[in-house]
């Protein structure tokens, strides 16, 4: 086989050539990584931003909240520069993370907290030839994604028209403000949140960052960042469930006031029900409320309203007990007459019964010994009882006697006078509620 003249020259495979190892390279094994940057020296300054991603949940009952962030820290290790013609920097895993320094941030009133690990541990680590560090926890690239359930301590005294503030702390868990020095990389502007976030119940208002130095008397002093953002709750959620139910029970044992009050079973049972009706509205706003010691916004109102509709029931009590007493001063002073009424008209029976009219007291209270002119024999009978009846009092106060006695007795009256007085005050209490409240 003949061969051509050219030479041949083989490429080399850039694939196969011998490659610098990391640890070579960042000169890992020759420094000590358990201790901090300039150690014995200054303070090392760590910076800190972060990506709100989500506000998962807020609970009343566990005084916590669930948010999910990016975590970015960034800070200068000159044990870790390394020579680069084209000042590029590196990349690493998180497995790059277990063999250098890194801050020991942590989460203050943390009661959980994870970094997500699918499909592997979301944190990344980026080293510049100049030593200087940025470290982030994510599920995106170069982030490190955390999700935190942290406490949040709430005052439920304006619940539910009220403005809850909660704050994510973050602090060095060793390092005093003496050996590293926490602080917001760029101010105000280190912390951004998505603008699709929402919550069901509250309306988020505000986001913004602090710091300030939290002492132990231990340790000492440490620098503390603080992620604070106010909720306001939603009003009409239980404006639907809890107000307007309450209202309409009370409004419903008004009914009872336009009731006859011979009808016992059906004003007792409407008064039986709404009273549980509003046990059972109470019974269920608070099983979902922690168990503080004190009053509540919607306890006033609902507690308020329970008693209107206890109220109502106690008109009735009153209502009927009076009935029965009329009647059975009615049917005495019947047993008593009985034997004088035979000659009597009409109009003097009624009066006899209990169930005169006005005009029927007004005349009966101007009969007297001295005004009697003599009659026949039946008007003189009438005259007789009339004078038994009404000569117990001076002259001059039995026409006011009888119109006291008519007022108290007729429990007419105190239906009509429930039938305004109930909604005036009720009306008046929503009032005043709803102005201090809102």
């Amino acid at each position: 086989k003949k061969y051509s003249d050219q030479t041949l020259t083989k490429v080399a495979d850039g694939t196969k050539a011998r490659k610098m190892k990391t640890s070579h390279l960042l000169r890992i094994d020759e420094h000590d990584f358990t201790m901090r940057p300039a150690f014995a020296g200054p303070a090392v300054p760590v910076g800190v931003d972060v990506q709100v991603e989500s506000l998962d949940s807020i609970s009343e009952v566990d005084m916590d909240f669930t948010m999910t962030l990016y975590l970015r820290h960034y800070w200068k290790d000159e044990r870790l520069a390394f020579p680069s013609s084209t000042n590029k920097s590196m990349t690493f895993d998180g497995r790059l993370v277990k063999k250098i320094w890194v801050p020991d941030v942590f989460f203050v009133h943390s009661k959980r907290s994870f970094i997500h690990d699918t499909t592997t541990d979301n944190i990344m680590l980026r080293v510049f030839p100049d030593g200087h560090v940025l470290y982030r926890f994510s599920h995106k690239p170069n982030e490190t994604w955390v999700t935190v359930t942290a406490a949040c301590n709430m005052d439920f005294s304006r619940f539910p028209l009220d403005s809850q503030t909660c704050t994510l702390e973050l602090e060095s868990y060793a390092y005093t403000d003496e050996d590293l020095m926490l602080y917001w990389k760029s101010g105000d502007e280190s912390l951004s949140t998505d603008d699709r976030i929402s919550l069901s119940q509250f309306l988020i208002q505000k986001f913004h960052t602090t710091s300030r130095l939290a002492f132990y008397s231990s340790t000492g002093w440490y620098n503390r960042l603080y992620i604070n953002f106010t909720l306001r709750r939603h009003i009409f959620f239980f404006l639907l469930q809890t107000y307007f139910p309450a209202t309409l029970m009370v409004m419903l044992s008004w009914v009872s006031f336009w009731i006859d009050r011979r009808a016992v079973p059906a004003r007792v049972s409407l008064g039986i029900t709404t009273v549980l009706t509003m046990s059972t509205i109470i019974t269920g706003v608070n099983a979902s409320m922690p168990r503080v010691s004190y009053i509540k916004a919607v306890d006033i109102y609902l507690w308020v309203s329970f008693v209107f509709v206890f109220l109502s029931v106690l008109e009735y009590a009153a209502v009927n007990y009076l009935t029965t007493v009329r009647d059975g001063k009615d049917r005495k002073l019947r047993e008593k007459t009985l034997p004088c009424t035979c000659g009597m008209s009409h109009a003097r029976t009624m009066m006899l019964d209990g169930t005169y009219s006005e005009a029927d007291a007004n005349s009966l209270a101007g009969y007297t010994r001295a005004s009697m002119a003599p009659e026949d024999a039946s008007e003189k009978q009438e005259r007789m009882v009339v004078h038994l009846s009404l000569d117990t009092e001076p002259t001059g106060t039995k026409k006011k006697g009888i119109r006291g006695f008519r007022i108290i007795q007729n429990t007419h009256a105190i239906d009509t006078y429930s039938r305004m007085i109930f909604p005036g005050a009720y009306i008046l209490f929503n009032l005043i509620y709803w102005c201090v409240y809102c």
